[in-house]
């Protein structure tokens, strides 16, 4: 995750506001950056499947530990209302079990670990189906995502690449272990067949509702440093192209064709590094994780991150994901020796769990999946350990880097997260069905 891109204030403001551009059918929409509109309806076969106690549970500690209003989503003895429509006041009504004895079964498409048949002891995994998400784009994608710099005449390092070769270490690991493994990116490009100037006219009337009433085209190859680069047509097109456009159509393949139990998306983390063609390296290197919640007030507001939000509750993803990425934490902790990160601020983040390495965290991709996510966030690529070891590229075995004898950090990366599920499953296994 990196620090510098949590400075985009001006991308926060319409990631929060993009109600801006209804058709005269749908005017009372109320939608994210391409969010889709809510089927309320679905939601329909989750009554009576969760008690008052464990949807306030999950509410509280999980989804909305930043508070929520109540004209949102009001909590009775009996029931929760959940607005739909602001427009026309309409609400969902979702009708809590009597007691846990009474709760009907919770539908869901993924199955939980411990509800899987019981394995041989050198299959510890079989039957989990996994997807892998590397993070981001490589290749000539890697720049316009600002996920690139470059030390002198060494390697580009391009976070897109770095988290592509992790998943395809770690994929045949986890097939020998048992587990059924899919990608959900597998080259250097995107998934989507969208591209920045497909959006540019949706960025153009962003940059107006948000205060440049004559955006700029911006040019060719903007300078990442350049101030004003956020307020160019060109910047906004891509973001839209890169973040928004990538991320839907990567949760559309995961819900509509791969079906995983579980997905794994693997990410590198970085401190600012300022010009990425003289970069700034740092001695900071750390690990954290991520599940789905802490929403902010601000994004529960949309209807579609309220649908999302109520939607992934009512699965109990966070009952799988929370226990997962602690186990899985404690895994990379010990293999990679880094000592936990401390968000800055807990404005948009919750630290959950009990490894202090996993908060909660409101990102597209983790709400979007409609299963178990684990948003992996170990080493500083821009740290002096981290580059050093990116530099000496993957190889088998132990060699000398930077005067430790030390694992290639992609294999590292791979067998702790491996490792971490071994352990999870086999708990799980081991504890009885669902």
């Amino acid at each position: 995750m990196f620090q510098f891109k949590q400075a985009r204030k001006f991308l926060a403001i319409i990631a929060v506001h993009l109600s801006i551009l209804p058709s005269a059918s749908d005017a009372a929409d109320n939608l994210g950056i391409l969010g889709a509109h809510p089927r309320w309806n679905v939601l329909e076969k989750y009554q009576e499947t969760i008690t008052h106690d464990e949807f306030t549970r999950l509410i509280q500690d999980a989804y909305c530990t930043h508070g929520f209003a109540s004209d949102l989503i009001a909590i009775n003895d009996k029931n929760a209302r959940i607005l739909t429509n602001r427009d026309a006041q309409k609400f969902f009504i979702l009708r809590f079990a009597e007691d846990e004895a009474s709760c009907q079964p919770v539908p869901r498409l993924w199955r939980p670990a411990k509800s899987l048949a019981p394995a041989k002891a050198d299959k510890p995994l079989s039957g989990f189906r996994i997807a892998l998400d590397p993070g981001h784009l490589g290749g000539k994608w890697a720049k316009m995502e600002e996920r690139w710099f470059q030390v002198g005449n060494s390697q580009a390092v391009q976070e897109g690449n770095l988290t592509l070769r992790v998943a395809r270490l770690l994929a045949p690991r986890l097939r020998k272990l048992g587990a059924k493994v899919s990608f959900v990116r597998n080259s250097s490009g995107p998934v989507t067949q969208k591209r920045p100037h497909d959006f540019q006219e949706l960025a153009r009337k962003i940059l107006i509702k948000n205060g440049v009433p004559q955006p700029r085209a911006g040019v060719d190859i903007l300078d990442p440093n350049d101030p004003e680069k956020e307020q160019t047509i060109r910047w906004q097109s891509e973001i839209l192209f890169y973040r928004y456009s990538e991320i839907r159509r990567r949760a559309a393949l995961v819900n509509t064709k791969l079906h995983p139990d579980l997905v794994l998306c693997l990410h590198f983390n970085a401190e600012g590094w300022g010009d990425p063609n003289r970069p700034t390296l740092t001695d900071k290197n750390h690990l954290h994780l991520l599940v789905n919640g802490a929403y902010l007030q601000d994004e529960l507001q949309l209807d579609d991150e309220r649908f999302e939000m109520i939607r992934r509750l009512l699965s109990r993803a966070y009952d799988e994901e929370l226990p997962l990425a602690d186990t899985i934490a404690g895994t990379m902790a010990r293999e990679t020796g880094l000592p936990p990160y401390e968000y800055p601020t807990t404005n948009n983040a919750t630290k959950v769990g009990t490894s202090g390495y996993v908060y909660a965290r409101n990102l597209l991709a983790t709400r979007l999946y409609r299963c178990p996510v684990v948003y992996c966030e170990p080493y500083v690529m821009n740290s002096n350990d981290a580059f050093a070891r990116i530099q000496a590229g993957d190889y088998d075995g132990i060699r000398s880097v930077s005067g430790v004898d030390r694992k290639s950090i992609f294999r590292e990366y791979a067998d702790s997260v491996a490792d971490g599920l071994v352990e999870y499953c086999r708990k799980a296994r081991e504890g009885g069905g669902d």
